[in-house]
């Protein structure tokens, strides 16, 4: 922290899709620079194209090539690389892909050394970021990698609503066979966690999902639910207030969601279709688990509308501004729990 505010690095993500548009955007916002420090992994070059092309003229910043020129009252553009490079934007390029890692390792390493305290990350596609340097679904598994925890997928919004899913990025067919009592447990736990570190939940309320159509009907659609799921959350009910399995359709169909703190989906699409659907460009994706703190936009590289600026940055501001509460909450439960009452027992004096 620098005067008392978080610094937020911010990758740049692909350089062809939205992901710069709705950075310069959210950094033009009033005031920004008097609540966190931020520091944009990108080049000087790149970001002044970005800004004639989208007409942001007084979108202004500091370069910078190390930390010691950090400028705490501006935004600030750490050089990632010097050459010009070819913007196509709408498109998905090997070039694209390759600027988009080179933001994301500086990040990452900013990160890992303390120069920055959180990172939200824009779009990447992640087909053209493959590499031998990169060889990861998504910045989820790729984040996990180089820092300490198991990383969650926790998808969030203003309104309270929190969706965390057991399997990620995976291909259906294999989600069925990697379910387990252990691995749907201790994801319980790690959202049960989560909830009270990052979000200031005193006693969560957890919602599990059950995996098939009206969460099996007891072992006739499925044995999934009754001989995994269900034996995972009474396994998880001495930690706190968890119920389920719920039939996902009837869940978010009724509002039912709207009784819980979070819900934990057992699939990417399950619990993703239902959060964009009520939350769209005002969610944000919250890598819970780790020992740092990462956030990004709920949304994709659109390249469809890259370079018109019609992009909408809530999603990225509100992934920015989460990035910031989060860390803050954090701090402050270590504050909290640094040096515990000892309890001991009182003895009566005769």
């Amino acid at each position: 922290m620098i005067d008392n505010k978080v610094i937020v690095g911010i990758s740049q993500g692909d350089i062809n899709g939205i992901g710069l548009e709705v950075v310069l955007k959210t950094l033009l916002e009033p005031g920004i620079a008097d609540i966190c420090v931020p520091v944009l992994f990108s080049s000087q070059k790149t970001v002044s194209y970005y800004r004639k092309v989208l007409g942001l003229e007084e979108f202004s910043f500091n370069p910078m090539r190390e930390f010691s020129q950090i400028n705490s009252k501006k935004v600030n553009v750490f050089i990632c690389y010097e050459e010009e490079i070819n913007i196509e934007m709408g498109k998905s390029t090997d070039v694209g892909g390759k600027y988009a890692f080179i933001s994301l390792e500086k990040a990452a390493m900013a990160l890992f050394d303390k120069d920055i305290d959180v990172l939200v990350t824009a779009p990447i596609n992640k087909s053209n970021i493959q590499s031998d340097n990169f060889n990861f679904i998504g910045h989820t598994e790729y984040l996990g990698s180089k820092f300490s925890g198991d990383p969650l997928m926790l998808m969030c919004c203003d309104n309270g609503l929190r969706i965390a899913v057991v399997t990620g990025h995976m291909p259906l067919k294999d989600v069925a066979s990697k379910l387990t009592i252990e691995g749907i447990s201790a994801k319980i736990n790690q959202l049960h966690e989560s909830l009270i570190k990052d979000f200031a939940v005193r006693k969560p309320k957890i919602a599990v999902l059950g995996l098939n159509p009206h969460a099996g009907e007891d072992g006739a659609i499925g044995k999934e639910d009754k001989e995994i799921i269900i034996p995972a959350i009474e396994k998880t009910k001495t930690n706190g207030l968890v119920y389920g399995p719920y039939s996902a359709d009837g869940f978010f169909g009724n509002g039912t969601y709207k009784q819980f703190d979070a819900v934990l989906a057992m699939y990417h699409d399950q619990g993703l279709i239902p959060f964009k659907t009520i939350a769209f460009n005002e969610g944000v994706n919250f890598t819970a688990g780790l020992n740092v703190v990462r956030t990004s936009p709920d949304h994709g590289t659109g390249y469809d509308i890259a370079g018109r600026n019609k992009a909408n940055e809530q999603s990225f501001k509100k992934a920015l501004y989460a990035a910031i509460d989060i860390f803050k909450n954090r701090k402050l439960y270590a504050e909290i729990t640094e040096n515990p009452l000892h309890i001991g027992t009182i003895k009566k004096e005769r």
